[in-house]
This record gives C-alpha cells, sequence and structure tokens, in this order.
C-alpha cells in the first residue's frame, strides 16, 4: 500500500462530485496525505466545501489560476499552514463553449487565448508558485486527453491547449529536474465532468471509446485517482515529462 502520510497535497480543479480532481483527492486521502483543495470562485464554494468536509483534515481554499494575485495569496497561506508541499495537482482547463461547438476553423481569438492561458499557463504559474514549498522535491501532475495527439470531433481549441500542456509538462520536468521534482501528465479517457459537458456528441464519444478500448469499458474517476497515487509516490520516483493514459488502452488501437 502507497504511504504518503507526512506529505501535502495541493489540488486545484474540485467543482463536484464528477470531477476527476475530487477522484484523485479521495485517493490521495486515502494513503495519508494532508489536503488543500483550492475551488476557483464563489460559486463554486459552497459545492466544494460539502467534499472538502468528506475528507477529514483537508482544508479549502479559493483561488482563480487565471489571477496571479490569486495564487500568489493562496499559495501564502498553504506556505503560512503547511510549511510545505509535496504533490500538485492541476486539474483544470477551459475554452468557451462556442469555440467547443462550431467549427474549428471559426475559433475565435479570443476562445485561443482564453483556452491557453487557463488550461496550460496556468500549470506553469502554479508550478512556479509551488516550486520554492517543494523543499524535499517533489510530484506535480496536470490532466490531458488523447485529443492533444489525434483529432477528436467538436474537441477543437481545447485539443490544441492540451497538445501545449503536455509540451509544457516537458519544459516544466527539465526546469524542475535539478529541484527533485517531477512533473508528469495522466491522459484520461472520456469522464462525463463538469468541463467535458461542453464538449458537443460526449456521449458519442464515450460509447465509441468503450467499443473500441481493449478493455471495452470507460473509466472513472477514482481509477485516475489510482494512477495519479502512483505518480505521485515514490514508487515513480525515477519517472517525469510523462503522459500515462488511463484510457482502458483506447490510445493503442489503430482502428
Amino acid at each position: 500500500m502507497i504511504d504518503l502520510a507526512g506529505k501535502t497535497a495541493v489540488v486545484f480543479g474540485l467543482a463536484n462530485k464528477r470531477s476527476i480532481a475530487w477522484g484523485i483527492a479521495q485517493r490521495l486521502h486515502q494513503a495519508g496525505a494532508t489536503l488543500a483543495i483550492c475551488y476557483q470562485n464563489e460559486r463554486m464554494k459552497l459545492e466544494a466545501e460539502g467534499l472538502i468536509h468528506e475528507l477529514p483534515g483537508a482544508t479549502g481554499f479559493q483561488c482563480d489560476v487565471s489571477n496571479d494575485r490569486e495564487i500568489d495569496t493562496v499559495f501564502d497561506a498553504i506556505k503560512e499552514k503547511y510549511g510545505k508541499v509535496d504533490i500538485l495537482v492541476h486539474a483544470v482547463a477551459f475554452a468557451p463553449p462556442a469555440d467547443l461547438r462550431g467549427d474549428f476553423i471559426n475559433t475565435t481569438r479570443d476562445g485561443f487565448r482564453i483556452a491557453m492561458d487557463v488550461s496550460v499557463y496556468s500549470l506553469i504559474a502554479v508550478s512556479r508558485a509551488a516550486a520554492p514549498l517543494m523543499t524535499e522535491g517533489g510530484s506535480i501532475l496536470t490532466l490531458t486527453f488523447y485529443a492533444a495527439e489525434k483529432v477528436v470531433p467538436h474537441y477543437n481549441v481545447m485539443a490544441l491547449a492540451k497538445s501545449a500542456l503536455e509540451s509544457a509538462v516537458r519544459y516544466l520536468a527539465f526546469s524542475l529536474g535539478n529541484r527533485n521534482i517531477r512533473v508528469n501528465a495522466i491522459s484520461a479517457g472520456p469522464i462525463k465532468t463538469l468541463a467535458a459537458r461542453g464538449v458537443g456528441d460526449l456521449g458519442d464519444m464515450m460509447r465509441a471509446h468503450a467499443e473500441r478500448a481493449p478493455l471495452h469499458r470507460n473509466v472513472d474517476q477514482l481509477e485516475v485517482g489510482g494512477a495519479a497515487l502512483f505518480l505521485a509516490s515514490d514508487l515513480s520516483s525515477a519517472i517525469t515529462g510523462e503522459v500515462m493514459y488511463v484510457d482502458c488502452g483506447y490510445n493503442i488501437m489503430g482502428f
């Protein structure tokens, strides 16, 4: 059994019980990690706080990752409360709904900017804030999707953001490796999260995935959480800059 007792994990992106961040938080908590759970704004606070209460010892923090001042403020608070950070989970992505439902060629300049800022730059920003607190090394995790590599209809500008995110993982792994900080991504299969509902024809995507994946089913949040637990632990001490697929094998199929 993986033991994370004495480790502090900061999890960004908890929205509700369908969030992948919730599956990851549960697995880290079960392994003994102390959790700092970050939600975006006041609107999401009530549901997030309700879930946080299910994880004894966890504390909630409000932080909009598109605002550098809020990132600085939340990590100042985390430093004061915990002293150090061992694990950072970035489960944040957003693009304007209109840019996910139309023809890709009609992607707006503003939609492109927002998708890249919230979904990609935020990983760099929170990693930069967390790194000085990772005094004993650490593990940084983010979430990507197969659309970073292959065309997934309706994923549109978010696919470009995921491609950039995977590149950012590699560059951050190189940048932070000399501090013994590892940076990896999990590429999960489609899951009915709040964010995924903004993608057109999600139901069709999930059916096709279950039909073609070698395991003939879809993945769930706790399975993604299990992979995150491994990457957060010392069992993955020599793994960095990688994309781990947790998609029931879908990515290996040609057709």
